[in-house]
């Protein structure tokens, strides 16, 4: 089997983080220098502490270790801060995996991802299925955002999907198959790809990082895959509160500013600012004709409050900093903010 490295990114849930790491135990005989980085994004509550004690104390610091960082930079600055402190340490793993706090590794998961990998050699990326505790499974691979979706997305009307051809976001398959992009819960990348297109971009603070370096690999001949015979326990939105963990669909509660930032700044390297700003216009345009159902046809309202009002306020028009790329280099050495808090 490949050398094998996990990251693991903690903010202030040390007990779901623990868990995941004593997940991890079942692979160490398939990996032998096994690493885990659990890399806490500046909790500042004692949960850094707390792990680190709770590793040494189980005798997991001989291959799990604790990165503390001071501020909380995001999700793209602190797993790319955790591939910085692997490269410090010498040659970096054939292969990297990143696994949210908030999931636990089924037995054998790690193993058919690398298999994966091993059997396909242009494959940059591999995403495992994510499954509830009682089996029942979450989303897991996706179609790209496209214009034609957001309208779709802000029309939330299957006749209008069927109108315009535009398939579900989700994609669902029993055997492996290569698809656009797959979900940073639970994803194992191939450090070679890594080195061609880069880490992830450090102007997202969190959410679409994942979708936008996927894309970027892709551009550089490599492929994504989504293997559903490695399975995930995912407690969905335990870390972000942003889904609920049952359902995976958005709560009720309004998004925070941060998220229709990211989808802003994904539009717009994906195409450019008019690129970015037509895809808010679309999901404008889609929630009208929603808004003209209701008056006719109403139905309960489902999604988070306060939508439109927030797009408008955060995400519709991109700025210069959106639309240029702040990708660190595999080999660049750590920088000490991410992109989003020095623009």
């Amino acid at each position: 089997m490949q050398d094998l490295a996990v990251l693991i990114v903690n903010y202030r849930t040390p007990d779901l983080t623990l868990d995941c790491v004593a997940s991890l135990l079942p692979a160490r005989p398939a990996f032998p220098a096994l690493r885990a980085i659990v890399v806490d994004g500046g909790s500042a509550d004692g949960s850094a502490e707390q792990i680190a004690e709770t590793v040494a104390a189980r005798g997991w610091d001989e291959w799990a270790t604790v990165l503390p960082l001071e501020l909380n930079g995001g999700f793209a600055f602190a797993n790319n801060r955790a591939v910085a402190a692997l490269a410090a340490t010498g040659p970096l793993p054939a292969v990297i995996a990143l696994v949210n706090p908030d999931a636990r590794v089924r037995p054998g998961a790690l193993e058919r991802m690398a298999a994966l990998l091993e059997r396909e050699p242009r494959a940059g990326a591999v995403g495992a299925l994510l499954i509830h505790e009682d089996g029942r499974r979450q989303s897991s691979a996706f179609r790209f955002p496209s214009i034609r979706g957001e309208f779709c997305r802000g029309a939330g009307t299957g006749f209008i999907d069927r109108l315009m051809r535009v398939p579900p976001t989700s994609i669902d398959s029993d055997t492996a198959v290569e698809v656009p992009w797959v979900t940073g819960a639970a994803v194992m990348f191939r450090t070679a790809a890594l080195a061609e297109a880069g880490l992830f971009d450090e102007g997202f603070f969190l959410y679409y990082e994942e979708t936008e370096l996927m894309r970027r690999l892709r551009a550089h001949g490599w492929t994504v895959w989504h293997e559903p015979a490695a399975l995930v326990v995912h407690e969905g939105g335990a870390a972000t509160q942003i889904r609920d963990p049952e359902t995976g669909l958005p709560r009720t509660r309004p998004l925070p500013a941060y998220w229709y930032q990211a989808r802003r700044r994904y539009f717009a390297l994906d195409g450019g600012r008019l690129h970015g700003f037509a895809a808010g216009l679309a999901w404008l345009a889609g929630r009208v004709w929603w808004q003209l159902r209701q008056t006719l046809v109403p139905r309960p309202r489902t999604g988070p409050q306060r939508e439109v009002r927030d797009l408008v306020r955060y995400g519709l028009w991109p700025s210069r900093f959106d639309a240029t790329a702040a990708v660190r280099p595999l080999a660049a050495p750590a920088g000490e903010r991410p992109a989003w808090m020095t623009r």
